[in-house]
């Protein structure tokens, strides 16, 4: 057996969310198209008698118990193959906690990876997907990287061949927003205006924009069902939103569940002006740039 894993994935940005009616399971059918961007959580995983996480560095906004989506994704994986094996997984976060960024999806992808180069199991992509669709919308995308439309859930990907890199410029809130929270507050939005709500699809100007590697147009086509609930419940994020035309980004929206609101810029040197100027005005409580898309869930050694 290895002594030591080490697997990298990424946080991602929603540049569509179409979010269908409530299901009577309580889900909603999405369409949605997943973008990787190189911010990154790494998974140094290390044989143990059980299967217990801690972190590089403390938070006390993570679990360090079945509560946390990497502790679930090994449990998960020994259960489907039958290892009675345990790993010690130390988890380096960089990307922020209920940020609506997949920061836990993302640590379960690395488990998934990494537990399956410890134990041996020897799991082919496509059955480390299967086990992390049963983990959340968010695992198998974090999974596969790149640039993907995902729906039922989330967790049927095709992906997308698209061209050119995309320059991010993320702006983290001070407080994280519940992903359940923000879609019970979009429904309760559209049950109020008594509006009919459409089966979500994937919008055929923001896929153009991605084969050409169009920006602008991209930045035009950026979508998010879930950013009027997310702006309700923190009024603070439409000044967010706001200050894009004024730093001279090409788009601005709600990642996912949020409260990121990530921005569409032109270049690396664009993506420092608007970084600097986003910081100035003190409208979030950190600032990350990043480029997209890039790769899912990877070994980087052993």
């Amino acid at each position: 057996m290895r002594q030591s894993v080490t697997v990298r994935a990424p946080a991602k940005v929603n540049l569509q969310l179409a979010v269908g009616p409530l299901r009577e399971d309580g889900y909603h059918d999405l369409a949605t198209v997943f973008h990787a961007v190189g911010l990154y959580d790494d998974v140094i995983a290390e044989p143990a008698e059980d299967i217990a996480v801690t972190l590089a560095e403390p938070d006390p906004e993570v679990p360090l118990d079945e509560g946390n989506l990497a502790v679930r994704a090994a449990n998960a994986l020994a259960e489907a193959t039958g290892i009675a094996e345990g790993v010690h997984l130390r988890l380096v976060k960089r990307i922020p906690v209920a940020a609506g960024l997949a920061g836990g999806s993302a640590d379960a992808a690395a488990t998934l990876v990494a537990c399956d180069a410890l134990w041996g199991t020897a799991l082919s992509r496509e059955e480390l997907a299967g086990i992390a669709a049963t983990l959340g919308s968010d695992v198998p995308f974090a999974l596969l990287g790149g640039t993907a439309i995902g729906t039922g859930r989330g967790t049927l990907l095709s992906p997308v061949l698209g061209r050119g890199e995309f320059h991010w410029v993320l702006a983290v809130a001070a407080e994280g927003l519940s992903t359940p929270t923000v879609y019970a507050e979009c429904d309760r939005l559209r049950h109020a205006a008594g509006v009919e709500v459409p089966e979500p699809a994937v919008d055929d100007a923001l896929m153009a924009a991605l084969r050409s590697g169009d920006a602008k147009a991209l930045g035009a086509a950026l979508s998010n069902d879930l950013q009027d609930a997310a702006v309700g419940l923190r009024p603070a994020l439409a000044q967010t939103l706001g200050a894009a035309a004024e730093l001279g980004a090409l788009g601005a929206i709600v990642s996912g569940s949020g409260p990121t609101v990530a921005f569409l810029v032109r270049s690396p040197e664009a993506a420092i002006d608007v970084a600097v100027g986003l910081t100035a005005m003190g409208l979030c409580r950190d600032v990350k740039r990043a480029g997209g898309p890039v790769p899912g869930a990877k070994v980087l050694r052993t």
